[in-house]
């Protein structure tokens, strides 16, 4: 069997969160066919009581190192001196490049895939390995968007990291063999900001597990009798999602309050900031994590998404329409995602437009909506048809050259 190196920023199990989820079935479906070597950094120490999970899907060695947010933000800042992204120094670890550099020299490594910009730094040195980068997202476009919604001098921070991150995102594109995004408009967009790139620029979109994310589960009503529940979920100490909360919180909730008494908005996910936590109260709670998002989205009356900041492909998004339910989005929340706005999920575009089509919906379920929604992610949204795009790219099935696009297709 032949072997590849796995690189992620962050370890990807278990997959309770975007970039997890989609690293877990990337590692899941390069394991079948390669005896894969993975390095990962582990930022939550809650997940090292996972390892042993992990180290069951990895048959070659398995490297993972500790990542201390505050240590990591001092590292990062010498990045002002040196010109580069801070995103660089705040993921440099001698001790992960040490390893890799050792596990190259020792076993006969001729690929390598590495997941987001900031762990590509560490194949620099290897051209001769056939490297793969997944970028995901446009990280350099969501530090852009940061910045429009900063004060200084946070936002000529951000400013600044959109400009360098990009050059560095453009480098990496240019010098690795092929270059993932999690969607065909994260791609196009990349082609318009790199074209010496789009040749080798490609994507594969994220998937559900559909058997998991299902409407016929039977779950337990996690909220009291007698509400109507709006539903939010996501990692809560992610700013894109914080401030969607409380955007929604602060300009639609209490028009919907007034309409009706008994509509209650629960944000639903792990490590909630200091500001989510303060929108709990009348109309709002503040759940924290839970075993399993689930029965939430099961129960609620709709499931909402009204992002301000957002790339790529929102994987909330996809597994409240696997569930059936009536999804309302942002246009931020919907990029990347083929659906059909009239009968497969609601597009709000401000504020106003949120109000009245959660009323609408409210008062007039239409259970279509959510059935439709199903049958879209059905058709799209699986795993294995987003990763057997891969299989050409890696020497899978060399015959196989219809998976891959580099034309968006």
């Amino acid at each position: 069997m032949k072997e590849l190196l796995f690189l992620a920023h962050r370890i990807p199990y278990p997959p309770n969160k975007g970039d997890k989820i989609r690293s877990f079935y990337l590692l899941k479906h390069l394991s079948r066919h390669f005896r894969v070597h993975l390095g990962a950094f582990v930022d939550d120490p809650d997940d090292w009581k996972h390892v042993e999970a992990l180290s069951g899907m990895v048959s070659g060695e398995l490297k993972l190192l500790p990542l201390q947010a505050g240590a990591a933000k001092l590292r990062s800042a010498k990045g002002l001196f040196s010109g580069e992204p801070l995103t660089l120094p705040y993921y440099h670890d001698d001790a992960m490049q040490d390893w890799i550099a050792h596990l190259i020299a020792a076993r006969p490594i001729r690929q390598a895939v590495v997941f987001s910009s900031a762990m590509a730094q560490y194949l620099e040195a290897y051209p001769d390995i056939g490297r793969i980068v997944d970028f995901v997202d446009i990280d350099s476009d969501k530090w852009r968007q940061y910045a429009e919604r900063k004060a200084w001098p946070m936002n000529w921070v951000y400013r600044r990291e959109a400009r360098t991150l990009l050059e560095y995102e453009r480098h990496i594109a240019a010098s690795f063999a092929a270059a993932t995004f999690v969607s065909s408009a994260e791609a196009e967009l990349f082609k318009q900001l790199a074209p010496e790139c789009a040749g080798h620029v490609g994507y594969y979109n994220n998937g559900v597990n559909l058997d998991y994310f299902s409407a016929n589960w039977e779950f337990d009503n996690p909220y009291p009798q007698g509400q109507r529940t709006l539903v939010f979920t996501g990692a809560m100490d992610y700013w894109a999602n914080v401030d969607a909360v409380s955007w929604f919180a602060r300009e639609v909730m209490p028009a919907l309050r007034r309409r009706f008494a008994d509509l209650h908005f629960y944000i639903v996910g792990s490590r909630p900031t200091a500001e989510v936590q303060t929108l709990a109260g009348e109309g709002i709670t503040v759940t924290g994590s839970v075993p399993d998002v689930r029965p939430y989205i099961a129960h609620a009356a709709i499931s909402v998404a009204p992002l301000r900041i957002a790339r790529g492909i929102q994987n909330k998004v996809l597994e409240a329409m696997a569930m059936s339910k009536p999804v309302v989005v942002s246009p931020q929340a919907l990029e990347g995602i083929t659906a059909d706005t009239a009968h497969e999920l609601i597009l709000a575009e401000d504020a106003a437009a949120f109000i009245a089509l959660i009323s609408a919906q409210l008062t007039e379920p239409d259970a279509a909506i959510g059935l439709a929604a199903r049958r879209c992610v059905e058709r799209l949204y699986s795993w294995d048809t987003s990763l057997g795009r891969l299989d050409a790219l890696l020497g899978v099935t060399p015959e196989d050259t219809g998976g891959w696009t580099t034309d968006g297709a």
